[in-house]
């Protein structure tokens, strides 16, 4: 079982070296995108001994992801494991996925932080953990999941079973998308649980996302689109009120 590690990166100074001599302590085919990193860590990554995309400019968390997939394809690897660079998850986990995608039980293994509620570090804002829960509880109502972490960017992906799949989200709208073409596509999908680790409660989104508000409903437009461009392959009641959620904001 050929196993690639893919890390997106964005001004990650601080964290990318510490991170990625860990995860080589549990992996040797690392994949960092850097995704136009303007501080030191292009420099940083040059000195690992990891693959590298470069980004010349931001393109998004989802185009990070989707370069993942396709250098997973094009290199013939079975599993994709992403993960992120600011030390919330911990390398520590990887032969946890890896243990459950050799047990062939699932296409898609994702993470959730709060299978397993104890917090370390700073726990997250308020607003962060409220979204979460707003955005998982209406995915599994529509799609008829049972999902308790919808962002978690700890996960492992059957590469074979991304191929069917049609995403073109660009940034951290990304899971609304994947969940509705995985449901659309019968991938069936477990939760591992993972730590919940929050360090800085500084750290942002960039931009408009920062509101809460702007971030809760720029989520439920990209769902509710992605609801519609898939309804025929979605249960029935998908799209409940879609219409009417999206007028409303």
């Amino acid at each position: 079982m050929r196993t690639l590690i893919a890390i997106p990166v964005y001004n990650e100074r601080k964290h990318v070296t510490r991170v990625l001599e860990r995860v080589r302590e549990y992996a040797s085919d690392i994949l960092v995108i850097d995704d136009g990193s303007t501080d030191d860590t292009p420099m940083l990554l040059a000195k690992q001994p990891v693959e590298v995309i470069r980004h010349a400019e931001n393109r998004g968390y989802g185009h990070s992801l989707l370069d993942a997939f396709r250098w997973a394809r094009v290199d013939d690897y079975d599993w994709v494991i992403t993960m992120d660079c600011d030390e919330q998850h911990e390398p520590a986990a990887i032969p946890r996925f890896l243990a459950a995608a050799a047990r062939g039980e699932a296409d898609v293994i994702s993470g959730s932080r709060y299978l397993d509620i104890a917090c370390e570090g700073e726990c997250p804002p308020e607003d962060r953990r409220a979204i979460n829960a707003e955005i998982t509880g209406e995915i599994n109502d529509r799609l008829g999941l049972s999902l308790t972490d919808a962002f978690c960017g700890f996960k492992a992906y059957r590469v074979q079973a991304l191929s069917g799949l049609r995403l073109n989200v660009q940034g951290y709208a990304f899971p609304m998308q994947f969940w509705v073409q995985a449901v659309a596509h019968g991938l069936t999908i477990r939760e591992i649980p993972v730590k919940l680790i929050y360090n800085d409660l500084n750290r942002t989104f960039g931009g408009p996302l920062d509101d809460p508000k702007v971030r809760l409903g720029h989520y439920r437009e990209e769902l509710h689109a992605e609801l519609r461009r898939s309804a025929d392959r979605l249960p029935v009641g998908a799209l409940a009120d879609v219409a009417t959620c999206c007028q409303l904001g």
